[in-house]
């Protein structure tokens, strides 16, 4: 169960990094005229979903030979979690995106404390039925919470998450989205090629 979170964890965590750093408005390689912000932004997402899945891949097909047979009680459920993680690292790094030609220094640091937090707070080492309810909503607040749960019940027979859902993730992946392609509307209607002149 622990590869179950760890999967999803690096593959959110690794999505908004690369969507943070993809080239932005003030890129010297936006002079090019085909070129704009959505296709080098679909470029980092696509280019980690393949990385994190050919991993996911090789790790399981090795663990499946070597160790024991690994058997997924819903493989269709649990890659649909998969793809929810990937669209939410997309939001959460667009959202930061946007805001980096701003405040470089302030979105680097959020960025690292992000993924730092959700170390912890994407319960990717632990169960959600087995918390208490006090520390239950220590964790419900994040969108990779309910993600993790509900695909370990998909990949577990044995296992029905009580206390996450889909919906919530679902509904906060549109939010950060939206607000990510606003706010990097907004950035590249006015971003000045001086900004870029001293990063």
């Amino acid at each position: 169960y622990l590869l179950s979170g760890i999967f999803l964890f690096l593959l959110h965590t690794k999505t908004v990094a690369a969507v943070v750093r993809a080239e932005g408005p003030t890129s010297t390689m936006m002079q090019h005229a085909p070129l704009n912000t959505m296709i080098t932004i679909s470029a980092a997402a696509l280019g980690t979903l393949y990385l994190q899945i050919l991993s996911l891949f090789v790790i399981l097909f090795f663990y499946h030979v070597l160790v024991t047979p690994i058997e997924i009680y819903n493989p269709v459920g649990a890659m649909g979690m998969i793809l929810l993680g990937w669209v939410c690292g997309i939001g959460v790094g667009m959202m930061f995106m946007a805001l980096r030609p701003w405040a470089p220094d302030f979105v680097n640091i959020a960025t690292s404390v992000y993924s730092r937090a959700n170390m912890i707070a994407s319960g990717k080492m632990f169960v959600a039925n087995s918390l208490p309810g006090y520390m239950l909503v220590m964790f419900a607040w994040n969108p990779l919470f309910h993600i993790i749960d509900q695909c370990r019940g998909f990949v577990f027979i044995n296992y029905n998450p009580h206390f996450t859902s889909i919906s919530y993730p679902v509904w906060m992946s549109v939010l950060f989205l939206m607000l990510g392609l606003m706010g990097e509307f907004y950035t590249r209607k006015r971003a000045s090629a001086s900004w870029g002149a001293t990063r």
